[in-house]
């Protein structure tokens, strides 16, 4: 379906023909990180949505979905912002279930949900398939984070005033930045910025 042209979504086409540049054919995960949960879902969601337009098959997932339940966060001690950064996720699963299979092509299926941290309860799991050239476009905040990086082929970090003290940790101790393919403002939704800069 042809998207409706704005400053937005020509940003968007112009990051997408880039990946694409780069990473042509086969399986390719992109990873989009960034504080603002809703930014970072939308600019994702848009993502996907850039592919399907030019008949590119794009899967579309989230780190929100493979947290640890409350229980299991429990286990690490009381509920702080550094726990939740050190031990909110089960990345375990995310690559048994997701990142792995969907690497491995064929007829190889995978699961994009695990758990709803909301309802705090495990989803059944649905599993589905994809061709053999296919774009996974996964959100969540920590994702550029050293024991995840190495899976993403593109890997975005979305800058905004918004910020936490789980953030705050994850940035001094990972430098996101220094390790993404490409860094955006995204101050203004409506026209997103590439920034240059030595450290990228």
């Amino acid at each position: 379906m042809k998207l409706v042209s704005t400053p937005r979504v020509e940003y968007l086409r112009t990051l997408a023909a880039e990946i694409l540049n780069l990473n042509g054919r086969g399986r390719v995960i992109i990873a989009v990180d960034g504080a603002d949960a809703a930014t970072r879902t939308a600019f994702a969601d848009e993502l996907a949505a850039v592919f399907d337009e030019a008949d590119k098959t794009a899967v579309r997932a989230s780190l929100k979905f493979f947290q640890r339940s409350r229980e299991q966060q429990a286990a690490f001690g009381a509920e702080t912002p550094e726990r939740f950064y050190r031990h909110g996720y089960d990345y375990s699963a995310l690559r048994r279930v997701l990142l792995e299979p969907f690497r491995l092509g064929g007829s190889t299926a995978f699961v994009t949900q695990a758990f709803d941290p909301d309802r705090n309860t495990w989803i059944e799991p649905a599993w589905t398939t994809a061709p053999a050239d296919a774009f996974l476009v996964i959100d969540g905040e920590f994702a550029l984070r050293t024991e995840l990086r190495d899976g993403w082929n593109y890997r975005i970090l979305l800058e905004s005033e918004v910020t936490s003290e789980a953030d705050y940790l994850y940035q001094r101790e990972n430098r996101p930045r220094q390790v993404a393919s490409a860094v955006i403002d995204v101050s203004d939704a409506k026209a997103p910025q590439r920034v240059f800069s030595d450290s990228c």
